[in-house]
């Protein structure tokens, strides 16, 4: 069956792309530094990096990746393929017992903000001080930006000290905030509060473009870039030192049998190991386990909240670019934290969301729900009325702060970005700690493989770092939320205006988000108002707009540790939240032959949003990487 690979012939412009499809088996297309395409035509049966790694999708991206050149190549006297890269780097390539193996200096997990600027920090010490390290980021994305979905009021910080430039490199970012306000919400009113946002200086963007531009500015420097490959385990060597990761097999069935396009997965092998899945990260999630990371360091537990988004496009005449807008109160009720975000950006669209802090009480609480009751209020509904969905989409965030960062390091490498979490919660942003904490991990990095130091280094210079000052004065606001609306208003006013984060005491979080969950018992059912097609929608309607789409054929990625908890303990005992909970309608309880309720998990529908890993009560499901390229589809997010 012919395979071909889409391909964007100007790397650099999100915009009137021309795509070229050229048949895999007989070419492998690479970036030229200007962005421009060229094809490299090859001996049919020398090994290409692109089908080694199973590109068997089509890709349109703003931007393609860079391929190695196959016609350069020779075998050495132990079997390896020696391939010359287009930036001179040397790749091994050998062929083990189960599955291909890769060799990189460097193999960063994550093509968000924390992975890319690892890996643009890395390759501009490359050039600094001439050394020729090689490095691979894998994307489990169909494109890079793919599964970026952030609010996103961008404060540029980190981005200035990594690509000072930026400005006159037609990155994505150019609407100012032009006005900040923030209300207390009540069902029919909206009462103005003294704005606690210093968004001076900062921009309303889409996160999923920056991040197909920061890319480009990765592949201009030599990092090769992989999307569409999930990086599905861990690999160690006999020390259990990390040594790498293993992306899933592709072109296996639901009932796990080999279909005609079967690849094994790869191996690919770095010094050095950056783990950037954003948060709640699989691998991550194991690393730490394993290593003990949190109790190194007596971190408390992570806290989560579970963001749902829309883009919209709306009236010109009710535009305004770089208006800001934050909310609390109402549809939530006095004891869930949360609160809804509407920002203008440019082309007449504007993002609108609501977060859910995950460790509400209500287990009758439907987070997309509540999301659609907030666009039914007066204060706004007049702003959409006339306007658009453009796109739709869901994520959760870490809400830990300064009390729940991990330590950072493990044998082989280093958890980055919103995998450890670094978001600043009273601030509402964390892409600029996530870049930043990227980039102080590939200082150390090239300090490993260039100097002779250790991993180590990462950790003293984030503590060091103007990242932990942000998240040590910032670390009370979030807990000071488990009193409820009122006192957590009344704490957090204390924090920012009298003690300015410089308070004696730290406050330590509630439970765990599962455990916060109570029994239905001790709740009334919820009941939502239809969605009236305008501005409120069903979930049907919603995910087209993500642009979901996984092979129907796999394996279900969604992993019940014990298959009987959902009929046994969550349904009669919390009235089945998983069917709430997940904003793209994943878990379904349906009768059976018999008329017995019985959980089915729509795997197909998955967002990649993380909240049932989080929220399950009996912590029963494990949210694994489907075949890399499935997924959510963000352009504008």
């Amino acid at each position: 069956m012919q395979r071909f690979l889409s391909i964007s012939s100007k790397s650099t412009s999100l915009k009137n792309q021309k795509q070229l499809h050229l048949p895999l088996v007989s070419s492998v297309s690479s970036a030229t530094p200007k962005g421009q395409s060229c094809s490299h035509y090859f001996n049919q049966k020398s090994p290409s990096l692109g089908s080694r790694l199973g590109f068997d999708r089509v890709f349109s991206s703003g931007y393609f990746p860079n391929r190695v050149n196959l016609r350069e190549h020779e075998r050495n006297g132990n079997g390896f393929l020696r391939s010359k890269g287009l930036v001179g780097e040397i790749r091994n390539y050998s062929s083990e017992t189960d599955r291909e193996s890769i060799d990189y200096d460097v193999v960063i997990v994550g093509a968000g903000p924390a992975g890319l600027s690892a890996a643009i920090r890395f390759k501009q010490l490359c050039q600094e001080k001439n050394a020729d390290f090689s490095v691979c980021v894998v994307e489990k994305g169909a494109e890079v930006g793919a599964h970026i979905l952030s609010g996103n009021v961008f404060e540029p910080r980190a981005l200035n000290e990594l690509l000072p430039q930026w400005k006159d490199e037609e990155a994505p970012i150019n609407v100012p905030v032009s006005s900040d306000k923030f209300w207390l919400l009540t069902k029919d009113r909206a009462i103005s509060l003294p704005s606690p946002f210093d968004n001076k200086g900062n921009y309303v963007i889409s996160l999923s473009q920056l991040v197909r531009w920061m890319g480009v500015k990765a592949e201009e420097l030599g990092v090769e870039i992989y999307p569409g490959f999930a990086a599905s385990e861990i690999l160690y060597d006999e020390d259990n030192n990390v040594v790498g990761i293993g992306t899933n097999d592709m072109g296996v069935a639901k009932d796990g049998s080999r279909k005609e396009n079967f690849q094994r997965g790869v191996a690919l092998k770095g010094r050095i190991t950056l783990l950037a899945e954003g948060c709640r990260g699989s691998l991550s999630q194991k690393i730490m386990k394993e290593y003990k990371l949190r109790e190194k360091v007596q971190a408390q537990h992570q806290t989560y909240a579970l963001g749902i988004k829309e883009v919209w496009e709306i009236d010109e005449k009710k535009h305004k670019p770089g208006a800001v807008l934050h909310t609390l109160g109402w549809p939530l009720d006095s004891k869930t934290y949360g609160g809804s975000f509407l920002y203008h950006m440019k082309d007449r669209q504007i993002s609108i969301g609501l977060v859910v802090a995950l460790n509400y009480h209500n287990p009758f609480l439907n987070p997309y729900e509540e999301f659609q009751k907030l666009k039914h209020h007066p204060s706004i509904k007049p702003l959409l009325e006339g306007g658009t969905v453009l796109q739709y989409g869901a994520r959760t965030l870490n809400e830990g702060g300064f009390q729940s960062v991990p330590y950072p390091v493990f044998p082989g490498g280093a958890i980055i970005g919103c995998s450890a979490g670094f978001l600043n919660v009273p601030k509402i942003k964390g892409t600029h700690t996530a870049m930043k904490s990227g980039m102080l991990a590939a200082e150390a990095t090239f300090g490993v493989l260039h100097e002779g130091s250790n991993m180590e280094a990462y950790w003293d210079a984030l503590r060091s770092s103007w990242v932990w000052e942000e998240l040590h004065r910032a670390r009370n606001y979030r807990p000071a939320f488990e009193y409820g609306l009122f006192p957590g208003l009344a704490l957090s006013a204390l924090e920012h205006y009298v003690l300015k984060g410089k308070s004696p005491f730290t406050f330590k979080h509630g439970k765990p988000d599962h455990e916060a969950t109570n029994v239905a018992k001790l709740h009334s059912s919820i009941q939502y108002p239809k969605p009236d097609g305008v501005l409120s929608f069903d979930v049907p309607t919603s995910l087209h707009r993500s642009n979901t789409n996984h092979n129907h054929d796999q394996p279900a990625h969604l992993h019940l540790r014990d298959p009987n908890i959902p009929e046994t303990v969550n349904l009669p005992e919390y009235a089945g939240p998983e069917s709430r909970y997940c904003p793209a309608r994943v878990y379904e309880y349906v009768p059976n032959e018999k008329n017995q309720l019985k959980l089915q998990i729509n795997a197909q529908n998955c967002l990649h949003c993380k909240a049932c890993d989080i929220k399950d009560p009996k912590q029963n499901i494990e949210w694994t990487v489907p075949e890399g390229g499935g997924g959510p589809g963000y352009s504008v997010m």
